[in-house]
């Protein structure tokens, strides 16, 4: 057999190879963006511990209002006298004693009605942090998503290169043995094979630490993954999607609500400065149990028994008239102010990283995209010039060293294209989520009834009894202990580029 039919011979293979490697199927299993999302959204523990602290930041609307509310205090005691006073013939040698106290507050220098406004703003602040959350473990997602596909699609091509570069490894020896090649042809083709075994191993420890990035955010293996769909709302310029960022975005929100409540913040504290005003009234019973040593005369000249229980009620208003204190007031006055003054700086910090974030994201999502429409023509170009190089090196004029440099220069072609389909697409998720239009209303989630924080602070915000508690703590986040750990394994389905 000539050179030149091992040649032809070995390059169809390669061939069949690339183009295997590019063949893509459906499973019927196939996971989606959005149900990934869903997972994430029902069981992901960084959005489950949000939602927990959302309802703590509710229970401080009700402690607040206990400031307000009633208070009804019942003591008791029961007395043995071990040693009576020895000048003491009346007191008596055991006692119960039982009183009830009920106060009812009437002012307090609008202490309890500025904290219940301020907490009632900081339940607002905590669910724009919520929204803020949800975006946050949304773009963390889908990124991993990304990242499965992208690595996926690299691990694929580095395996496909592989083969390639071991078929021209096996018609170069060939050639080499009917002298049609030399030795330092030989020698390039084992280089490069080595270094794309090389490669191909990066690539896969990539995956495996891209696999195991999304079981951490989903809480499930990704299992084929399909190609994403369009995003819908994206911007046609920066200055567009800041104008809508600093409307919509959960961060300035939640910050402005913060500013807001700390304002409430310094009013309540004056009110320490402040009379106070309160009703009360007490009603106390004594029984002596026959043991109290008075008696008198009656009528008849006999000695009876001197009354062995005694019953009390008063009720009436209080007054209290702050004059000093010690400088106390003063001082939580002015540090809730300084808290006020770093509530507006930190808002001020929080609208400058959303425009900064807001045109990061648009640019690298513009980037991303010219990046794309370069990688196809590279790729196009690239595929074309390594079936030119073949052909003129089956005729002797290319060596083996130009084919070599050709299928590497067309696998960093097609690296380039799958790279960019994936920055372009999690830029452009990332600047959804700058502009406040990725979360779980604008998703249409597909995961049943969504979490809605108004319920809880419905259910909380109006208790009173102080028995009224909730069920034990349970986890709501999936644990991943029994997720086997992933390995590299690219079928047709996973190798799906973005």
């Amino acid at each position: 057999m000539t050179g030149k039919r091992i040649h032809e011979r070995h390059r169809a293979a390669a061939a069949l190879l690339l183009l295997t490697s590019a063949l893509t199927g459906a499973s019927a299993q196939a996971e989606t963006l959005q149900g990934a999302l869903a997972k994430a959204y029902a069981s992901n523990p960084t959005l489950t511990g949000a939602r927990a602290g959302q309802r703590a930041t509710d229970e401080g609307v009700p402690i607040q209002k206990a400031g307000g509310r009633p208070g009804l205090d019942v003591t008791g005691s029961y007395t043995e006298s071990i040693l009576k006073p020895t000048i003491s013939f009346t007191s008596p040698q055991r006692t119960i004693n039982a009183q009830a106290t009920l106060n009812v507050p009437v002012y307090n220098g609008g202490a309890v009605r500025n904290g219940i406004k301020a907490a009632n703003i900081r339940v607002e602040a905590g669910r724009a942090s919520l929204r803020g959350t949800e975006a946050s473990v949304f773009s963390q997602t889908v990124a991993a998503y990304m990242d499965v596909i992208r690595d996926s699609a690299i691990v694929a091509l580095n395996r496909a290169n592989v083969k390639v570069l071991e078929v021209n490894l096996q018609a170069t020896n060939d050639r080499f043995e009917v002298g049609d090649l030399t030795r330092t042809d030989v020698a390039q083709s084992q280089s490069r094979l080595a270094l794309a075994q090389s490669d191909l191993q990066r690539a896969q420890a990539n995956l495996i630490t891209s696999r195991e990035n999304y079981i951490a955010l989903v809480g499930e293996a990704p299992d084929n993954l399909e190609p994403p769909p369009q995003l819908p709302g994206l911007p046609a310029d920066p200055d567009a999607a800041v104008r809508v960022a600093l409307n919509d975005n959960p961060d300035i929100a939640a910050a402005k609500k913060l500013r807001e409540a700390r304002r409430y913040d310094v009013k309540a504290a004056k009110g320490a400065v402040m009379p106070t005003v309160s009703a009360f009234t007490q009603a106390g019973y004594t029984n002596y149990l026959h043991s109290l040593n008075s008696s008198a005369q009656d009528a008849n000249g006999n000695i009876v028994e001197g009354p062995q229980i005694n019953k009390q009620a008063a009720a009436g208003v209080q007054i209290s008239i702050p004059l000093y204190q010690g400088g106390r007031p003063a001082a939580q006055v002015r540090q809730n102010q300084a808290l006020e003054s770093q509530a507006i700086e930190q808002e001020i910090e929080a609208e400058r990283g959303v425009i900064a974030q807001t045109r990061a994201a648009y640019a690298s999502w513009q980037a991303s995209l010219q990046t794309i429409e370069s990688s196809q023509k590279a790729v196009d170009a690239a595929s074309l010039s390594l079936e030119g190089v073949r052909a003129e090196n089956s005729v002797g004029s290319r060596t083996i060293l130009d084919i070599l440099n050709a299928e590497q220069e067309s696998l960093i072609a097609r690296v380039e294209l799958v790279s960019a389909r994936r920055n372009a697409y999690v830029a452009g998720f990332t600047l959804l989520a700058a502009m406040g239009h990725a979360e779980a209303d604008d998703l249409g989630l597909a995961s049943g009834a969504l979490y809605d924080p108004v319920v809880n602070y419905d259910r909380v915000k109006g208790k009173w009894f102080d028995w009224d508690f909730d069920s034990a703590a349970q986890p709501v986040a999936t644990r991943t202990v029994d997720t086997p750990a992933q390995n590299a394994n690219v079928d047709a389905a996973s190798a799906q580029q973005p």
